[in-house]
């Protein structure tokens, strides 16, 4: 007969220090659930790495400081195929640079190769798809993100729904690089899923004025001014030209004179006779 086991409940054995239960932080939250929660008065911070749009004022801007990964940003312009390049073409420099191909889908106007240089963008890792259709670039653009292929990825999706939006933003969540989806200005007031959405549109002087519709973080209400002289341009404006609204006239120094209409002469009745 086996003997009785002996059970030491006075004294029960220590927990190895491996399997201790791990003291919660001061906030009371893990380190890494700290890390990823986001608070609706402050900036976002990014999934993973960001890529820095060229310019420091947006940069400020933006989670993270540049061009989000891990889903869509929203580009409304209210003329497809000009500003969007302007905007993005710093970031798709950088995205050249690396060696990493950059793919466009469905731009409404063919890539000009020779503006595309001036702009730093190397045509050997350029690569457009011409889909023509909406459904067909709204398919290239799913297979293309689940794919995972290139450093970046833009596609014009003008005519995109609200759950078709939502879809491409679920499977941006699992792409590293930046996903900038091109849309009219009037989608401004349909929902989207994009976490990401900015207005740019032409200012004075060359420069973008942009405003930033939807942010992780606070809303911005002031408008942001970009200067972007077009790359086949920079090379040859001299300088006085780079500010072309320092040399028109200056009407509101006008405004005091009072435009008055000219006398007419008196009319003299001659007597009846």
């Amino acid at each position: 007969m086996l003997p009785a086991l002996s059970w030491q409940e006075d004294h029960p054995s220590p927990v190895p220090p491996s399997v201790r239960p791990a003291t919660p932080p001061a906030g009371g939250l893990p380190a890494a659930v700290a890390a990823a929660l986001w608070r609706g008065d402050q900036l976002g911070a990014p999934v993973s790495a960001a890529w820095p749009s060229g310019f420091a004022a947006l940069d400020a801007q933006l989670p993270g400081g540049g061009w989000p990964g891990h889903g869509l940003t929203e580009v409304l312009t209210p003329h497809s195929g000009t500003l969007e390049w302007r905007l993005l073409g710093p970031a798709l420099r950088q995205v050249c640079a690396a060696g990493q191909t950059v793919v466009v889908i469905g731009p409404p106007l063919p890539p000009h190769l020779p503006g595309l240089r001036f702009e730093g963008l190397d045509e050997r890792q350029l690569v457009w798809v011409q889909a023509d259709t909406a459904a067909e670039r709204l398919w290239s653009a799913e297979q293309l993100i689940k794919a995972q292929a290139g450093g970046a990825i833009v596609a014009w999706l003008p005519r995109a729904r609200a759950e078709q939006i939502r879809r491409l933003q679920v499977l941006a969540t699992g792409f590293e690089s930046p996903v900038f989806v091109c849309r009219p200005m009037h989608a401004l007031g349909e929902s989207s899923a994009a976490p990401l959405r900015v207005q740019v549109c032409v200012g004075v002087d060359w420069a973008l004025q942009l405003r930033i519709a939807k942010r992780r973080g606070p809303p911005l209400d002031a408008t942001l001014h970009l200067p972007s002289v077009p790359g086949g341009l920079a090379a040859i404006l001299p300088p006085r030209l780079r500010q072309p609204s320092r040399w028109l006239p200056r009407t509101e120094e006008n405004e005091h004179v009072v435009v008055r209409p000219a006398a007419q002469p008196e009319r003299r009745h001659s007597p009846a006779h």
